[in-house]
């Protein structure tokens, strides 16, 4: 007798609350006021999906996740994820509970003619404190 887990696909499209005015972006993807984040702990590698409350896009380098209220985590991406400040606006595919630096995700046009315009992968969440 075999038994079969199911793990239920999670997408998401996130723009929640970052979905505003495009960014000046330099040439190189990072933008001129991307708030001072200080560590406030160790990176981890994920977070609980469920205690996402925003993702605020920063440039093509840099999300700013607030989870559970207050606490926020800035995820800086390896690499850089060409248009994503522009867009500001990505989704994500996941068959866990968590958001993870080995998880990708997808830039989306918010315009006119929208849809998906590059993957990138995540890197570590670390906790911050941003300043005002």
């Amino acid at each position: 007798m075999s038994t079969f887990k199911f793990a239920a696909a999670t997408t998401a499209l996130l723009c929640l609350g970052a979905c505003g005015p495009h960014p000046v972006v330099g040439n190189d993807g990072h933008a001129k006021d991307v708030p001072a984040a200080t560590p406030a702990g160790a990176p981890v590698s994920c977070i609980p999906l469920v205690q996402i409350q925003e993702s605020r896009v920063r440039d093509d380098w840099t999300i700013d996740f607030r989870v559970s209220g207050t606490k926020w985590y800035r995820n800086t991406l390896p690499n850089r994820c060409y248009s994503l400040g522009f867009e500001k606006a990505f989704s994500y595919q996941t068959s866990l509970s968590q958001l993870c630096n080995v998880d990708i995700i997808t830039v989306f046009a918010s315009g006119p003619g929208g849809g998906p315009r590059g993957s990138c992968g995540l890197g570590q969440f670390q906790p911050v404190t941003l300043a005002k």
